[in-house]
């Protein structure tokens, strides 16, 4: 792999990271996002680091051979606690547990992160090795011990993210487990990763030589799983975002059909709020159902119970549920009361007898379920043939 190879997913995890950082900014006490943020941090230091270019270029700044090993060991290290941290995080549950439960996995990677430079401060590595130090190395005193603890703590968080995301995957549905689905592909990967390299390690503690598994096969692995993991973290919450922004336009398609029948109820006159292009969905969905109920207002002069109650056993009759046929019922009754106020321009049957019309007896209407009645049901359309005629 180029310098190319490495540079490019470290510039895709910095700029997933600039767009996280003013969410960070607003809201750092969040547990979650406080892990996504690191997660993402550490994934491109991991890769900007151990680029082959970086690796000379540290190790020329810091005068010290081979610095750049126990520095994307580290990196690599704490990217699997991150990793292990953000799961806890993103399944939840009580906040002591969450909180102690990753307390344990960070203190656990920091022992391991301090353990890691003092075996390399202990070893000596006097040849400067760009690509195969894992190996060249494997058999050196105390650095030796370093790779083979910075491959076991590697191998052990890859395992637990399997097993956690696999479990987890089971019992959940949608957008979060195909995320969780993806984590486990990805991390399928990086298991290969540490099946290469410790072959190639224990292959040189045995005399024999498979080096190129070391150089060439286990880095292009590691880049596959780190980035398809990342993607199984963010489809679920780009994927579920993009889900609730069309549900909520979904609401706001059906809700037309009530909306444009009500309109014709209010006043001559009546101010009318207008919503730039650029407003929110949930705000249109907002204001289009004040405007039905304001529309209801209007027509509650003009309903007629026992149109109502008529539409109703008709849509029991023709074999719809309860909540449907009471949806048909109102439905109805919006549709008659509409064509009652238009013929009364002057609102003559509000100054009669206003009380016995107005219906207020059945709480909460479901708006969508009238909207769909309006504008599909054969109930509503006989009433308004009959009301027209």
């Amino acid at each position: 792999m180029t310098g190319e190879d490495y540079y490019i997913p470290a510039a895709a995890m910095a700029v997933s990271l600039a767009f996280k950082l003013p969410a960070l900014r607003h809201n750092w006490r969040d547990p979650l996002l406080r892990s996504v943020v690191a997660l993402l941090a550490l994934a491109g230091a991991v890769f900007a680091f151990a680029a082959p270019p970086t690796i000379a270029a540290v190790n020329r700044w810091t005068g010290i051979v081979n610095f750049s090993a126990p520095l994307v060991y580290c990196l690599i290290t704490a990217f699997s606690a991150s990793c292990l941290v953000l799961m806890v995080n993103w399944r939840g549950g009580s906040p002591e547990r969450t909180r102690r439960v990753s307390r344990r996995w960070i203190l656990g990677y920091s022992i391991v992160i301090v353990a890691l430079v003092v075996l390399f401060a202990l070893g000596e590595t006097p040849e400067e090795r760009l690509r195969d130090f894992d190996t060249f190395y494997a058999n050196t005193p105390y650095v030796g011990h370093m790779i083979a603890l910075y491959l076991l703590a590697h191998h052990v968080a890859a395992v637990v993210m399997v097993v956690l995301c696999w479990r987890w995957s089971l019992k959940v549905r949608g957008w979060l487990r195909i995320g969780l689905m993806i984590i486990v592909a990805g991390y399928l990967f990086n298991l290969g990763y540490d099946a290469t390299k410790m072959t190639a390690v224990v292959a040189r503690w045995l005399g024999n030589d498979l080096d190129g598994l070391s150089t060439y096969v286990a880095p292009p692995l590691a880049s596959l799983g780190a980035l398809i993991s990342a993607m199984g973290f963010v489809v679920p919450l780009v994927c579920q975002r993009l889900s609730d922004h069309w549900q909520t336009w979904a609401t706001y398609r059906r809700l037309g059909a009530l909306w444009q029948e009500v309109q014709i109820s209010a006043p001559v006159g009546t101010p009318s709020v207008q919503m730039a292009w650029w407003s929110a969905a949930e705000l249109r969905v907002i204001q289009r159902e004040s405007d039905i109920h304001d529309g209801f207002l209007h027509l509650g002069p003009y309903f007629d119970k026992g149109l109502r109650d008529d539409a109703y056993d008709s849509a029991l009759a023709e074999g719809a549920d309860e909540e449907t046929a009471r949806a048909v019922g109102d439905a109805a009754m919006v549709a008659a009361a509409v064509r009652a106020r238009s013929a009364d321009p002057d609102g003559q049957a509000i100054g009669e007898d206003e009380e016995t019309l107005l219906d207020t007896s059945d709480g909460p209407r479901d708006l969508l379920r009238i909207s769909d009645a309006l504008r599909c049901s054969p109930v509503v359309q006989e009433v308004r043939r009959r009301v027209t005629v």
